[in-house]
């Protein structure tokens, strides 16, 4: 396991999130080896209409299978902890679906566990890696809006309205701050560092998760960012970066494939930035992936492993905040 596109990847979980995931590895040329649900028939017909030559009944099967060199885990937040563990536990290199854990305690067991097994690992924030963020940061760097000042980005989506929905469900650690408002936070904590000071305000569902969540923190060097997210509301879905001599918009839907626009301090395009992306994007966490483990790197220097711990901890104080408390933290 030498070089990129020979790791053999494992696949936990078969929901949505799974099947974008397999589309794109499987569409640009990764090599998708196993999948494991705790329904033998449901792993079976996901091999079947993807073409992967193996599935489990269940986890540990996969975690402990010779054929599989790194495991992606999709399953509801409530099971990232126990479901990485197995296959960190089994010397896998693993890429868990964000948000990484539950809560900051189950982040610092996966990572403490990974440094002491020497594994990969790393959250699946897939937006890092996509080719408009890596132009945005290389544009922050270079100096074209002068002292970054400001992060404000948003994400709303109008999801299922079924009280039984993982979404919506707190035994499985739904809510919109763990599904949908670790992006704007991911994002502020990568342009402007980790956050100084946290302050969330936010309402809750029937259910007993969050249903919008506003967070506004403070960052390193008096940077502020503001972010918010909603489950049962439509929004622009549009980012900003704002600096001393300029900022940069950030199309629709900022966090998937997109363009953006850099302008200077009159409003003026200084650059339009365009670039057309093969599949929904998410191949380009498993490029990293890859790359890492053929280099011998544990952690990914665009995602680190403890700047994962560190967010899940900075979500803990938001849900403090808000009186937000799910069952097993």
């Amino acid at each position: 396991m030498t070089a990129m596109h020979e790791v053999r990847w494992g696949i936990i979980g078969t929901g949505g999130i799974a099947t974008a995931f397999v589309t794109d590895l499987l569409g640009t040329g990764h090599t998708v080896t196993a999948v494991a649900s705790r329904s033998a028939e449901k792993a079976s017909a996901f091999a079947a209409t993807h073409g992967i030559p193996t599935s489990f009944g269940s986890y540990e099967e996969l975690a402990a299978s010779a054929d599989v060199d790194a495991v992606y885990v999709a399953t509801p937040h409530s099971r990232h902890r126990d479901d990485a563990m197995l296959a960190i536990q089994a010397g896998k290199a693993v890429l868990v679906e964000k948000a990484f854990t539950q809560n900051g305690r189950q982040a610092r067991e996966l990572a403490d566990a990974a440094e002491a097994k020497g594994v990969f690992a790393m959250e699946a924030m897939w937006t890092r890696f996509l080719p408009h963020m890596r132009a945005l940061r290389q544009r922050i760097l270079d100096g074209a809006i002068g002292e970054v000042r400001t992060v404000i980005a948003d994400h709303n989506q109008l999801l299922s309205t079924d009280p039984k929905h993982r979404i919506r469900n707190p035994e499985l650690a739904g809510g919109a701050l763990l599904d949908l408002g670790i992006y704007p936070l991911s994002f502020a904590v990568d342009v402007l560092g980790l956050p100084t000071a946290i302050r969330a305000v936010g309402t809750m569902t029937d259910t007993g998760v969050d249903r919008q969540t506003s967070v506004v923190m403070s960052h390193p060097g008096a940077a502020l960012s503001l972010t918010q997210s909603a489950l049962d509301q439509p929004g622009p879905n549009t980012a900003l970066v704002i600096g001393s001599t300029g900022y940069i918009e950030i199309d629709a839907v900022w966090y998937t494939p997109t363009s953006f626009t850099v302008f200077d301090t009159e409003r003026h395009v200084v650059e339009r930035f365009e670039q057309a992306t093969e599949y929904r994007g998410m191949q380009f966490q498993a490029d990293e992936v890859e790359r890492c483990i053929a280099a011998g790197i544990t952690s990914s220097d665009i995602m680190p492993l403890r700047e994962s711990v560190a967010i899940m901890e900075a979500l803990d104080e938001v849900r403090a905040q808000l009186g937000f408390v799910l069952p097993g933290d």
